[in-house]
């Protein structure tokens, strides 16, 4: 049995410690914010929070985190009104929308580390992310606007 901390929540983890944090999440707690994009950790649909850093579920075994503070998109924030989520509505980021808990949960985490981040470190930062809708310049707009009311 593996324990962690997920969403302020304890739970216990029949598991392999190297399954991947993504599938514990999926299919073991029904935590389906969090998304399977590539598998390989190159798309960042699967961002999650480890101790407030954000990293890819995918490639994160869960017997790596155990100790870890893990936060997924139905954790960021109770009632879904976290600064970066209403900056996503308000510049209306969303096409398709099935990387957005990702791009979400990395912008958090960059305005957790660094709350009025340039334009240039916005663009560095969500570079691990990728959006096959091309909602760049959105995403970009919303973390300024998340910052803006911080």
């Amino acid at each position: 049995m593996i324990s962690l901390s997920i969403n302020d929540k304890r739970v216990e983890i029949d598991t392999d410690p190297g399954t991947p944090l993504l599938w514990v999440l999926r299919e073991h707690l029904g935590l389906v914010g969090t998304r399977y994009g590539c598998g390989a950790g190159l798309c960042g649909a699967c961002t999650i929070h480890i101790d407030g850093e954000a990293f890819f579920a995918c490639q994160t075994p869960v017997g790596d985190v155990a100790d870890g503070q893990i936060v997924t998109i139905e954790g960021l924030s109770e009632q879904g009104d976290h600064p970066v989520q209403r900056a996503w509505i308000a510049e209306q980021v969303p096409q398709c929308g099935y990387c957005q808990s990702g791009q979400i949960m990395r912008a958090a985490a960059l305005l957790a580390r660094n709350p009025r981040p340039s334009r240039q470190e916005i663009i560095e930062e969500m570079s691990a992310n990728l959006c096959r809708c091309g909602t760049y310049a959105r995403i970009v707009r919303a973390i300024e606007t998340a910052a803006e009311e911080a």
